[in-house]
């Protein structure tokens, strides 16, 4: 296991680490199995979440076209980092927007990717949100290989932020504006994020080129 992982866990103990294969899985089998005569409205509404997004995350897999950019970006990076995924399955976010981060992360082997859920994990991940009250997902943390923050993501491109802020502020409620959001992202088609993803790589790579 990376340092980093090491030093997060010694100081912030987590229910249970996943990899992206390994939460995949986990929602699948879950969405497979559920009993959903048995879930209260509140877990069928989360199970109508988790469900439609396997359908995101898929499509996500079967379309996804690298930016060359990027490419090159991610196969520069010359040392081991670990990303720490804060996540749950029924985030549409984390549907929208994981997909690409773990498929730029497969160009580098130095790369691990570490998943938890949040909701079970409250303690540790805390420290990565503004308040108790406001805990958006996914949040994706970088650590280099002495466990040293790289950078800090989520939970959506501020360009989609920005559109939820509007909507809100216009007076739509929590499903007209995840409708919207959703239309957005399916246009969109990881453009913002990447954009993201190459401003915080290109800094990451020229301050370590900086250092040596």
């Amino acid at each position: 296991m990376n340092i980093a992982v090491k030093k997060f866990l010694d100081e912030f103990p987590v229910n249970k680490l996943y990899t992206y294969e390994e939460f995949m899985k986990f929602s699948e089998e879950k969405v497979k199995n559920c009993e959903i005569n048995k879930l209260t409205e509140h877990e069928k509404i989360l199970f109508d979440y988790s469900k439609i997004n396997l359908q995101r995350s898929n499509r996500i897999n079967k379309t996804f076209k690298p930016n060359q950019q990027l490419v090159e970006i991610f196969q520069r990076l010359n040392f081991h980092q670990t990303w720490l995924v804060i996540t749950e399955d029924w985030c549409g976010d984390s549907a929208q927007n994981l997909p690409y981060f773990i498929k730029y992360a497969e160009l580098n082997i130095k790369i691990e990717v570490v998943v938890i859920l949040r909701d079970s994990n409250l303690a540790a991940i805390d420290n990565y949100f503004n308040s108790p009250t406001s805990r958006g997902i996914p949040k994706i943390i970088g650590f280099d290989e002495n466990g040293n923050e790289l950078f800090v993501w989520g939970p959506r491109p501020k360009f989609a932020q920005d559109l939820v802020n509007r909507l809100k502020s216009e007076g739509y409620s929590k499903e007209e504006f995840n409708k919207e959001l959703h239309l957005w992202y399916a246009r969109n088609k990881g453009i913002e994020l990447e954009k993201e993803l190459i401003h915080i790589f290109e800094n990451i790579n020229s301050k370590v080129h900086k250092e040596k």
